[in-house]
């Protein structure tokens, strides 16, 4: 597990919503050498609260994304406390005063590293679980010509009215915390953000995954002792309350249709996806359920629906389980040798 990360200086950057956030900067780790053609390039965003080295668990020698074949490029999402966020960019724009920033703005952010900084003018692939996989979309969407094969799994390229509201209800949980002081906190409102993994527990993972107790084989002896060791955990686990709210609002306001030339028509902007694509669902998952995609693969037009099957819900997509995380390997190893 690396740690350490690059950072691309973005300079002044304006972003969709109108705000310029200056002196921007984008966080990133590269596995493996660009070669000398620059033709062996992918790109594997992170996603809600994600850093870097969260996304490790689909790379490796013996991984559909081996760094003695490809260059991998995992740039960190604004707002996860690594790129610009809440948390680390000086005022006016501190805090809770951090501008709204779509995903469009977080995949032209990483195209200007891929070409400006890597000189890389054509991917093989792009592909991420769950935010992640908004912006495998994203990419398809704002550069046809340039991505060839995108693998969104766990994700969707709009937020549906039902994932909506899980998240006002994870925005609730932390604002209500009196520690959070809208936003202007000196110590993290811990209260919000464990009243936060607890809403965020009862989403991540199905009813059958709780039915059948299998947090028991991640290691915890019981329910409680999953919601706090596991969720309350991961929210404390280094991670900012405004940092949250900021990529929720990314995460809030995702839809392709949004992206310029589109005016808000997500029908037409899959419709333009030149890649080739395996979207994968989960089967159990409650944020992205697999009826959304099916509706999101027929709007495209070199698309393949399949869904991960199992009881892991969206966590399915996060490296936990073998089976789960062999069957998405597959589906990578199947897509990249397509021609």
């Amino acid at each position: 597990m690396s740690r350490d990360y690059e950072i691309y200086e973005l300079n002044d950057f304006v972003l969709q919503q109108g705000a310029t956030l200056r002196a921007a900067k984008l966080a990133y780790h590269t596995y493996g050498t660009l070669n000398a053609d620059k033709s062996n390039a992918i790109v594997y965003p992170t996603w809600y609260s994600g850093r870097h080295w969260e996304n490790e668990w689909l790379i490796g020698e013996d991984k559909a994304l081996n760094p003695n074949e490809y260059f991998i490029i995992v740039p960190n999402m604004f707002g996860n406390g690594l790129s610009s966020s809440p948390s680390n960019t000086p005022a006016p724009y501190n805090g809770p005063h951090f501008p709204n920033i779509t995903v469009y703005d977080q995949v032209r952010a990483q195209h200007q590293l891929v070409t400006a900084h890597f000189g890389i003018s054509q991917l093989v692939a792009v592909v991420g679980w769950s935010m992640g996989a908004g912006q495998s979309f994203q990419w398809a969407v704002s550069y046809p010509d340039m991505v060839s094969r995108i693998l969104p799994f766990c994700g969707s390229a709009r937020t549906s009215e039902h994932n909506k509201v899980f998240l006002d209800s994870v925005k609730a949980a932390i604002e209500t915390d009196a520690a959070f002081l809208n936003g202007e906190y000196s110590t993290q409102p811990s209260k919000g953000l464990r009243a936060a993994a607890r809403v965020y527990a009862g989403w991540g993972f199905s009813q059958p995954f709780y039915w059948q107790q299998l947090y028991k084989q991640l290691g915890y002896a019981t329910l409680e002792d999953f919601l706090v060791g596991y969720w309350e955990g991961f929210f404390l686990d280094g991670r900012d309350a405004n940092n949250l709210l900021a990529m929720l609002w990314t995460w809030r306001n995702g839809n392709v249709g949004n992206t310029p030339g589109f005016n808000g028509d997500h029908e037409a902007a899959l419709a333009s996806i030149k890649a080739k694509a395996i979207v994968m669902p989960a089967e159990r998952d409650l944020y992205f359920p697999v009826d959304d995609e099916v509706y999101e693969v027929s709007c495209m037009n070199n698309a393949e629906f399949r869904a991960i099957p199992g009881v892991w819900g969206h966590f399915a997509g996060a490296g936990l389980h073998a089976p789960d995380t062999a069957f998405i390997n597959a589906a990578l190893v199947e897509l990249l040798a397509t021609p």
